[in-house]
């Protein structure tokens, strides 16, 4: 059996691990952090991503930790409607949409890790610095909590460490720094009443000065009746510290919503009653052009970070784990499986990096602006018409692999609530 050495355990990590057991395989994780602990904010798992948790026996419990997204409405900066969708089942998929807090998500799949591997199969304290490899197999340099140095040996080394990889810096030395995209996000969460259905995500504002997202990741929070929401603000602030805990204040951003009115949510009190909130530089990594060093590869975000749109980031990492543990579990060269898995993801997931830079969908509100100057529209239909709109979202979501379409394969659509047509 192979002995696979995977780093960091993150979501991706994890994820991994249950993969390549489902596969009849034992990987070992090692994590540079001594204990793990639910830090991060929201995630949008979208229903590609929740059919590979579904695969790994995961839904149910799943479903407890995360809310159901019901629709996806977007607005411009006054607060009018410009396009809606529905999300997961209630549109038609298959497999449902859902957020959840990103650390209560790592916590879930750690303990199955732990369940499922046994207590050893996460390593923590043990920070990895380099490897080398040979024929055979590969060598990994570490440090422990305590400082001193040892090394791992493996067959294989899946190098799930993030944006900042140190195996991604040492296999492609010349690009190994994030790209920063001159904007900067204020995220941060608040407990608030339920708004909406329950499962609505809200797209608000004119892109060109500043765009917020906001979603619902624990109903019922800790028995309080009330919902604990996750929102990100997007603007320019004029610095790139890549400083993960650096704290902000709303005051930089509250000014951007102050004539936002929605009748279902006061968008300038959600944001002044954030329990906290943390200032994260926009950055994503220049495509590579190979994932793999030998019997060395990368995934998730060390092979292909990209910019928090769309909801893509976090799943198709997802989508990374089943298709290199299929590739482990099935061809018997370390290093062909692992070319393999490389010659089946990157192109696709390079095109959703540069499609991210480029807005996605949430173009339509930069549409919006542009043609109304961002100034009040009195009939959308006339500024973005339905069927634009419709076929920008159908184009996005193809992209990353989530046609259209119903299980039937019936073409879905957008709309806009009785509200919006009543507004014109």
């Amino acid at each position: 059996m192979l002995d696979i050495a995977i780093i960091g355990a993150g979501p991706c990590g994890l994820a991994t691990a249950l993969r390549l057991h489902q596969q009849g395989l034992r990987p070992r994780i090692y994590e540079a952090v001594p204990e793990l602990r639910p830090l991060g904010v929201g995630i949008d798992v979208k229903v590609y991503g929740t059919r590979e948790l579904d695969e790994l026996g995961l839904l149910d419990g799943f479903r407890e930790i995360s809310v159901d997204a019901d629709e996806s409405i977007f607005f411009n900066n006054h607060g009018q409607e410009i396009y809606a969708e529905k999300c997961g089942v209630h549109m038609g998929y298959e497999h449902e949409q859902r957020f959840v807090h990103r650390g209560t998500f790592q916590m879930f799949l750690y303990r199955e890790v732990l369940e499922r591997l046994g207590e050893d199969a996460v390593v923590l304290g043990v920070r990895t610095t380099g490897y080398t490899q040979d024929e055979d197999g590969v060598t990994l340099q570490v440090v422990h909590t305590d400082g001193t140095e040892s090394e791992v040996r493996a067959d294989v080394v899946i190098a799930a460490d993030g944006i900042n990889s140190v195996v991604r810096r040492q296999m492609h030395p010349e690009s190994a720094d994030p790209k920063y995209s001159g904007l900067t996000t204020w995220r941060g969460t608040t407990l608030m009443e339920p708004f909406k259905t329950g499962g609505t995500i809200l797209h608000i504002g004119d892109p060109r000065v500043s765009s917020l997202i906001v979603y619902p990741i624990e109903n019922d929070f800790e028995g309080t009746g009330l919902t604990l929401v996750n929102w990100v603000a997007e603007a320019t602030r004029g610095e790139s510290t890549e400083d993960w805990n650096q704290r902000g204040s709303v005051d930089e951003i509250l000014p951007y919503y102050d004539t936002c009115k929605i009748d279902f949510i006061d968008v300038q009190k959600m944001l002044t009653d954030a329990r906290e909130v943390f200032l994260f530089p926009l950055i994503d990594h220049d495509p590579l052009d190979s994932w793999v060093d030998g019997r060395v590869v990368l995934v998730g975000d060390a092979a292909h970070a990209m910019y928090p749109r769309g909801g893509n980031g976090a799943c198709q990492a997802i989508v990374d784990t089943r298709v290199i543990a299929e590739k482990l579990g099935s061809i018997g060269d370390p290093h062909e499986a692992l070319l393999a898995f490389e010659a089946e993801r990157l192109e696709g997931v390079n095109r959703i990096v540069l499609a991210n830079r480029g807005e996605g969908y949430e173009v339509i509100r930069r549409m919006v602006a542009e043609r109304t100057d961002g100034r009040p529209f009195d009939d959308i239909e006339a500024v973005l018409p339905l069927a634009e709109a419709d076929e920008i979202f159908s184009t996005y979501h193809q992209l990353v692999g989530q046609r259209r379409t119903d299980s039937g394969g019936k073409p879905m659509a957008g709309f806009r609530t009785s509200a919006a047509e009543s507004a014109r």
